[in-house]
């Protein structure tokens, strides 16, 4: 016997049409029961419904309708690629086949420090913890913390430095203005907590709006640059803004956008040239001021993204052959 959630499934466009008339659910299980001969319960009627609306706010995620088998290549391709390229970026020193060895296998890679296997642990379970975000209508300050024991999992104990929670202590960056060599600080540790309240508040505003390519890479770019402009944590900056920027697009059904430690460089001086041009970030300062490297930093992450939405195209291309030969 086929449960009421069967029976119905294939009216569900009739159900929604009479419940938006405002039509009660005794009377939609009576006009369905007389017009397609069910026996179904207003009571049925109300649990479809509440299911429907869980699947309809369920994020889809960029590998559905492949099949299972294609689906977890790509999960792992995408975990591999990410893990070893933001690590890459850090310094990390386990190239692309190593990093699928330690983390597809298990196994330890000879003449690699202890280190670079933590770093490429902890950012997998990292990306874990994103995917897991997906389902969460906002994201709290305790999320972003735990992404920060992930990446900086073993690191030593430091009040000053703590790991899973904002810096106590003042950090910046060394870069080059008018030909001589500047030290450029982030945001005040007093004024970190306060300015990362309003990020969380305006993150979590925009979360939900990467509907399309350019929407994706524009609230990518925006949690991106506003994040490293606060360097809210002591270290791994870097490696949590980068995943955090990821879980809008992710939400919106596209895949991670991720940057490549071959164009490390060029990625760094983007970030140091908005910095430079825009000044230390103050408590009541704008988010992100509007500079001409934006746009620069959304051309970059455009191109960056190419590859990731070349691995979803041949995923689609090789399920599309098997539909062909089955």
């Amino acid at each position: 016997m086929k449960s009421s959630s069967s029976c119905l499934a294939p009216f569900i466009a009739q159900i929604r049409e009479l419940r938006k008339q405002g039509v009660p659910l005794r009377k939609i299980a009576e006009t369905l029961n007389r017009e397609h001969g069910l026996s179904v319960t207003y009571n049925a009627v109300f649990s479809f419904l509440k299911t429907q609306e869980k699947s309809d706010r369920r994020p889809t995620l960029f590998y559905e309708n492949l099949p299972a088998d294609i689906q977890k290549s790509l999960i792992q391709q995408f975990a591999a690629l990410w893990t070893h390229e933001s690590t890459a970026i850090e310094g990390n020193t386990l190239t692309l086949g190593e990093t699928v060895k330690v983390l597809e296998l298990g196994l330890t890679i000879s003449g690699k420090s202890l280190k670079d296997h933590e770093e490429v642990y902890g950012h997998a379970k990292a990306i874990e913890l994103i995917y897991n975000l997906m389902n969460a209508e906002i994201i709290t300050a305790t999320d972003l913390f735990n992404l920060h024991r992930c990446v900086m999992q073993k690191s030593a104990i430091d009040s000053l430095r703590p790991v899973g929670n904002w810096k106590r202590d003042f950090n910046g960056t060394t870069g080059v203005r008018d030909g001589k060599p500047v030290y450029m600080e982030y945001a005040k540790p007093d004024d970190t907590s306060g300015l990362m309240i309003r990020w969380i508040k305006e993150f979590n505003r925009k979360m939900n709006t990467a509907t399309s390519s350019a929407k994706a890479v524009n609230v990518y770019a925006w949690a991106h640059l506003s994040f490293v402009r606060i360097h809210p944590f002591f270290d791994g900056n870097g490696r949590v803004a980068r995943l955090i920027a990821n879980l809008p697009l992710l939400k919106g059904g596209q895949p991670p956008l991720l940057i490549s430690p071959e164009r490390r460089s060029e990625y760094i001086d983007l970030l140091w040239n908005y910095q430079n041009a825009v000044g230390v970030i103050q408590r009541n300062d704008r988010l992100l001021p509007p500079h001409p490297t934006i746009p620069a930093f959304k051309s970059f992450l455009r191109d960056e993204w190419k590859e990731s939405l070349r691995l979803i195209e041949n995923a689609r291309k090789l399920a599309a052959q098997r539909s062909l030969n089955p």
